[in-house]
């Protein structure tokens, strides 16, 4: 059967719709849910095998991006959270809701000090909205899959993601949970541009160590058919949508 995916939203999420819709052309089956509901009834979650997060400006962004959004997920559902995952189910957090599953701790356990790590305001001081290209290093992370070389948009002024220590950066480095990275395109392997918020190891998405819960800056959603692209026409694989795989990968977990 097809995978049943909870699009989570909250006041502020305005990406859910796009989500959803690309959930659907990789055969699954999306409902979107507003915290409020889930927080009321979290017996709901064990009617999905997928929960997403998916971009917005979440209650505002009003306290830093996603910032509201992981209060309310560490303090309310993070049990419910941590089920969901230990039941061999997927977390997908995009772009704002890559904020949230960090903020949260669900990516990253916080330390006696805190969070080792965070999603802070781009090195270039404004809000980027450009394509990106990446690399992909799977690991074990079942969203990833088989993925090599793929082009995304980014959309964001908080995608920096920064680590407090210099020993943390090791660590998750030696990890593998760096699975998504900027990278010089393949036209132009010399650029030195091409990490444009100016995020530690070049991450541009990041697993945990179970490799089930996957938060992720650019937007996958948003390249799901060939023509979003931008350069399609020139591409070698003018059929194809880097997104969508991402998309079809976690369903394929399943089925």
């Amino acid at each position: 059967m097809a995978p049943r995916v909870l699009v989570l939203r909250a006041p502020g999420t305005n990406c859910d719709l796009e989500t959803s819709h690309a959930f659907e052309l990789a055969g699954a089956i999306p409902s979107s849910i507003h915290i409020r509901e889930l927080r009321s009834n979290t017996v709901l979650a064990k009617d999905f095998q997928i929960l997403v997060i998916p971009g917005g400006f979440s209650y505002g962004d009003d306290a830093g991006a996603g910032t509201l959004f992981a209060h309310q997920l560490g303090h309310f559902l993070g049990d419910t959270l941590c089920e969901f995952r230990d039941q061999g189910k997927l977390i997908l957090g995009i772009c704002n809701g890559f904020q949230v599953l960090l903020k949260s701790g669900l990516l990253l356990p916080h330390d006696e000090d805190g969070p080792v790590a965070t999603l802070t305001t781009n090195t270039c001081g404004r809000y980027l909205d450009t394509w990106v290209h990446l690399r992909a290093f799977p690991h074990n992370c079942p969203f990833v899959g088989a993925l090599d070389r793929i082009m995304l948009p980014v959309a964001h002024g908080e995608g920096r993601f920064l680590v407090r220590e210099s020993w943390i950066r090791e660590g998750i480095d030696r990890s593998g949970q760096g699975v998504l990275r900027f990278c010089p395109s393949t036209e132009n392997p010399g650029q030195t541009d091409y990490n444009p918020n100016g995020s530690d190891l070049n991450i541009a998405g990041l697993c945990d160590p179970t490799g089930q819960v996957f938060g992720l800056m650019p937007h996958p959603e948003r390249h799901i058919y060939p023509t979003q692209n931008p350069t399609w026409t020139r591409q070698e694989n003018a059929d194809s949508a880097d997104g969508l795989q991402i998309f079809r990968n976690a369903v394929a977990w399943f089925v």
